[in-house]
């Protein structure tokens, strides 16, 4: 707009006037008048009005504004008038009024860089980042009137903006800038580069603007090492935050002593982390929130569980984070009872429960884990409206199928309307496991037909699909298009799942020869399969290649010892299998008790082979032994060949 707009003109129909200083809405005082015949005093009072979202009150100083004398025109006061619509921009800005701040923008006679600044940042702030960089563009286009040229603040809030590889030109444009600007030198500028570089995932053009800055302070240390450790740099980021103390010259802060304990949690270098800790203790920041989350994440992660525990216990204060944290520890460290008890007290307790911490308790159910409890936290999932969260709705199918409810487990998948990579491999991964191989090999077309690309989790339940459902060829397939179509790397277990197909067809040798020609030393998955194929089909020569090369690599493993008697007994060598045995208890391995359970009544019941400690053992018993003579009477005889217990030798 060329023409000069005056503030004494009609109020416009987008402005709200309702404000009167004297009525009882907003008892000002009567001297409080003054006020508004006053810039600064405007340009407070809108500043304030932004920072506390009062959105009526500011768009009422406005409407009164425009009725003002002309010390608020531009013609005679520009600099003045300049202030107040540069306050009233920002006020609409930050109240989320942003088609408001446009209005009033597009009507200015005058801009200048604080009024570009405000409306890219608006824009951004919203996450509208397409037209905060087209008015960026535009900003560097304007011409006439205040001068509009770009600065650092202006260069920092885009910067803050780029996140994500496929922004990276940009940064590296806006780098451009700043260099053409003269900012090159601005401690703030080159502390936003190194962020937006780290975050589009440059990390050498980060370190260098870092190598290059003739100043550095505490948030330039701390940008690289969180951006380090967050692209998984995370001995970089140690060393680097080691350096940044041995040079002494900045102290770091809370952010720069999380970030270094991400990178131990990373690492699980759990003597690092200690030594951090002590720090944190004599600084006095070990009681932060913060703190005290990542410090329970690296005990949790180094196995260190009665550390985070202790931190957990002597908190006073717990969030989201940290709860979540402890639950997720729990988890991971094989505690499942307990990780599910901590999350039912969250619940009876009244703690805001929310999608992460559902996905943390969702993961650590398996066979022998309630199904009645499963179905109590798909209510709440319900209620609380988490079931369109992909993390929580990809538990739920898991959680179905681990505990054998395979129509639930689709229903749950059918139901998602967003599915992602782990969402197709859940489900696969649901027909594997129940030994429905064809299944799950439909649902991979369908998913390739989606356009979903798949990982290495998808080809490791294909191959195990494929293993159960007896198609070798089918698998050997699938394992070549991992490299050739995908270019994914198989990893051990990959090869297990294909030494275990090959043997269950009864491919022995094939497998032998399989194995014999990877690229890499086969690893304990590798020969647990081969002696495992060997046990169901009775070979005690190759089984005893393979329980050979197992002795080697897991010398206090029962696997061998127990594998190995059984084929000794499948082929009637019992003086092998008395050897195997004999062996076994000289070298004092005790084999891993199996354990079956069935849920009846909402409560768990577990069994071990002999035992009695169940309190209704004896009626157990009387009904096992009624069954088992029906079952003799129509021709059954056990098998007794493949048991350890047996003979009256309980091992």
């Amino acid at each position: 707009m060329k023409g000069k707009w005056k503030l004494n003109v009609n109020i416009p129909s987008w402005v709200p006037f309702n404000f009167n200083p004297l009525s009882s809405q907003y008892p000002f005082p009567t001297t409080c008048y003054s006020l508004f015949n006053n810039h600064s005093h405007i340009t407070s009072l809108l500043s304030l009005c932004a920072s506390n979202g009062n959105l009526n009150l500011g768009s009422s100083i406005h409407a009164h504004i425009i009725k003002q004398p002309p010390l608020f025109d531009f013609d005679i006061t520009p600099r003045n008038a300049l202030f107040i619509w540069n306050s009233l921009l920002s006020m609409y800005s930050k109240c989320g009024q942003l088609q408001n701040a446009v209005k009033l923008f597009d009507h200015m006679p005058v801009r200048d860089t604080v009024s570009w600044n405000t409306m890219i940042s608006g824009f951004l702030r919203k996450g509208g980042f397409d037209a905060g960089f087209r008015l960026f563009k535009n900003q560097m286009s304007e011409s006439g009137g205040v001068c509009c040229r770009f600065d650092k603040a202006t260069l920092t809030t885009m910067l803050s903006a780029l996140d994500g590889v496929e922004l990276s030109s940009v940064t590296k444009m806006i780098h451009g800038l700043v260099f053409v600007g003269g900012f090159e030198r601005e401690i703030t500028v080159g502390n936003a580069l190194i962020t937006s570089y780290f975050k589009c995932v440059c990390l050498s053009q980060g370190m260098q603007v870092f190598d290059e800055m003739l100043e550095r302070n505490v948030v330039t240390w701390t940008a690289v090492i969180s951006g380090l450790a967050q692209n998984g740099f995370f001995k970089d980021s140690l060393e680097l935050f080691s350096r940044m103390r041995c040079a002494g010259s900045v102290s770091p802060n809370v952010l720069t002593y999380l970030s270094s304990l991400m990178a131990c949690s990373g690492l699980q270098a759990l003597g690092e982390g200690r030594k951090i800790h002590c720090l944190l203790w004599k600084l006095g920041m070990q009681s932060d929130l913060c703190i005290e989350s990542a410090l329970m994440d690296l005990y949790s992660k180094c196995g260190s569980l009665e550390a985070a525990w202790k931190i957990f216990e002597s908190a006073e204060e717990l969030d989201e984070v940290s709860l979540t944290v402890i639950l997720v520890a729990f988890a991971q460290n094989g505690f499942e009872e307990e990780a599910i008890q901590i999350f039912m007290r969250m619940v009876k307790l009244g703690i805001e429960i929310d999608p992460n911490m559902v996905s943390a308790v969702l993961g650590v159910y398996g066979v022998d884990t309630s199904l009645a409890l499963g179905k109590q936290i798909h209510s709440l999932i319900i209620k609380k409206n988490f079931i369109q969260n992909p993390f929580v709705s990809n538990g739920l199918v898991n959680m179905y199928s681990k505990c054998g409810d395979l129509n639930e487990s689709l229903q749950v998948f059918y139901q998602m309307t967003q599915k992602n990579s782990v969402s197709w491999n859940s489900v696969i991964a649901a027909f594997a496991r129940h030994g429905d191989g064809l299944r799950a090999l439909q649902f991979y077309q369908e998913m390739r037909a989606e356009g979903t690309a798949p990982t290495d989790v998808t080809f490791l339940s294909l191959l195990h699909a494929c293993s159960h459902a007896g198609l070798v060829e089918k698998g050997m397939e699938f394992l070549e298009s991992m490299t050739r179509d995908h270019q994914i790397s198989p990893r051990s277990e990959h090869y297990a799942c294909v030494v275990d197909m090959l043997g269950r067809a009864g491919l022995l040798k094939e497998a032998k020869r399989f194995i014999e020609g990877l690229p890499e030393n086969p690893g304990l998955l590798v020969w647990q399969a081969l002696l495992g194929a060997c046990s169901i089909h009775g070979d005690s020569e190759m089984g005893k290649y393979a329980a050979d090369k197992l002795f080697l690599a897991t010398p206090d493993s029962p696997a061998p010892h127990v594998l190995m008697a059984n084929i000794y007994s499948n082929e009637g060598k019992w003086k092998e299998r008395a050897s195997a045995i004999k062996r076994m208890k000289e070298m004092g391995v005790v084999k891993e008790v199996g354990v079956s359970w069935i849920e009846m009544e909402k409560k768990i019941n577990s069994f071990v082979v002999g035992d009695k400690l169940h309190p209704q053992a004896e009626i157990i018993y009387w009904v096992l032994s009624g069954l088992l003579k029906h079952l003799k009477d129509e021709g059954y005889l056990p098998d007794k060949r493949c048991i350890l217990y047996h003979m009256g030798q309980n091992f």
